[in-house]
């Protein structure tokens, strides 16, 4: 992963220190179809609980 690439939930799995991400990808969706408006209307499904 790009080491720009920040992730402030410590209890994902792909935390690493520095709040960087080390997934090999991520993967972002939106709540409202194929466009958000807003960060709130779109989650991160890279998420996996540690």
């Amino acid at each position: 992963m790009a080491d720009d690439v920040l992730c402030e939930v410590e209890n994902c799995h792909y935390w690493a220190k520095g709040n960087r991400c080390s997934a090999d990808q991520i993967y972002v969706v939106s709540h409202t179809g194929k466009k958000a408006e807003t960060e709130q209307e779109t989650d991160c499904q890279t998420f996996q609980h540690k």
